[in-house]
């Protein structure tokens, strides 16, 4: 076994606990959780006591007591620019949660410093390492229903997200933000880059503040296009949350993937039906497990490519693509018409 990969993780919240158990989880392959940090002294110490590493309220003290190899930063998108560009300038591979930052202007900053410093940058988007994710993928990329041409990724749900993260109420920009990035990262890793999004939002919940639902339309430099949907007001029984339905044609099949997991092939006359899902870890749950393992198989691939020194797929350079779709898609809804996304010219 090669040298250990010492990571101090920032943010102890509730999500943290699928950065952490996954972190623990892959000592097997040399992660050594080293520390870990939240401005919550009760949290700090929760996650310290459970995972036997010391534990700090501050990033600077956590920093200055351990030689770290990698900082995965979990906390609140508005200190994401302050705390990655710290541990960039120690030049500390760092992963940094999604979304990315609060601003266009403050995902650049991040890539920028990253790229000035040559220290290795990522961000944990997540959905595209779900296992029925990758395996549609698979599918996509053995050609057995030729190049997709037209595709419809969907997440809706009416799960009660508000109970474990209530200031969902009071976002400016909610749902394309939190959930839409994801599928919008999808449409991009399934279907290529985007030339131009239109979009629809609706604030179907009077608590809100901001829009619970969007509609988006992609035009993919291929020619082809893709529906977008993401919405935390669906009523559908059973509740799927937390999975993403997904249609994808190409020109000799199509591939459909359905509730639990169930991803029909469909080539000429031909249907093949094949359950996507995978087995419950120790620390996952029935209703997560996909998001779960999804930040599991994210991590594993950080570790991999921070230690091997190679571009993660989801690297700061690459998450700015999608990020820049969920700036466009705001727009285009505000503006009513078809926005090109920003494009990074680093």
């Amino acid at each position: 076994m090669a040298d250990k990969v010492r990571v101090g993780l920032i943010g102890c919240g509730f999500y943290a606990a699928n950065h952490l158990n996954s972190w623990r989880e892959l000592a097997a392959e040399g992660a050594a959780l080293t520390a870990v940090c939240d401005v919550d002294p009760a949290k700090a110490k929760a996650a310290g006591e459970e995972f036997g590493v010391p534990c700090y309220t501050e990033a600077v003290k956590m920093l200055d007591a351990h030689e770290l190899d990698l900082v995965d930063i979990v906390t609140r998108r508005d200190t994401h620019r302050p705390l990655a560009e710290l541990t960039i300038a120690r030049g500390i591979a760092t992963v940094v949660q999604k979304p990315f930052a609060p601003s266009w202007e403050d995902c650049v900053a991040i890539v920028e410093a990253a790229k000035k410093a040559d220290v290795w940058l990522a961000v944990h988007e997540n959905f595209r390492f779900q296992t029925p994710m990758r395996k549609v993928k698979a599918v996509i990329d053995s050609g057995a229903i030729g190049t997709p041409s037209w595709a419809r990724i969907s997440f809706r749900t009416g799960f009660d997200v508000y109970k474990t993260q209530p200031y969902f109420y009071d976002e400016e920009r909610f749902a394309i933000d939190d959930v839409g990035i994801h599928v919008l990262d999808l449409a991009r890793y399934f279907m290529g880059e985007v030339e131009r999004i239109s979009c629809e939002t609706q604030k179907r919940n009077p608590k809100v503040r901001a829009e619970d639902t969007a509609t988006m339309m992609l035009r993919h430099a291929s020619g082809s296009v893709s529906i977008v949907e993401c919405t935390y007001e669906a009523r559908r029984a059973p509740e799927p949350f937390p999975q993403t339905f997904l249609e994808i044609e190409g020109e000799r099949g199509s591939i459909i993937v359905g509730l639990d997991f169930r991803m029909k092939v469909i080539v000429g006359d031909r249907i093949e039906e094949t359950d996507i899902g995978s087995p419950l870890r120790s620390w996952t749950s029935d209703r997560w497990h996909v998001v779960q393992e999804g930040a599991f198989n994210a991590c594993q691939h950080f570790l991999r490519t921070s230690r091997a020194g190679i571009e993660a797929e989801t690297s700061g350079a690459n998450n700015l693509r999608s990020y820049a779709l969920v700036d466009a898609a705001y727009r285009a809804a505000g503006e009513h018409r078809a926005v090109k996304p920003e494009a990074w010219k680093g």
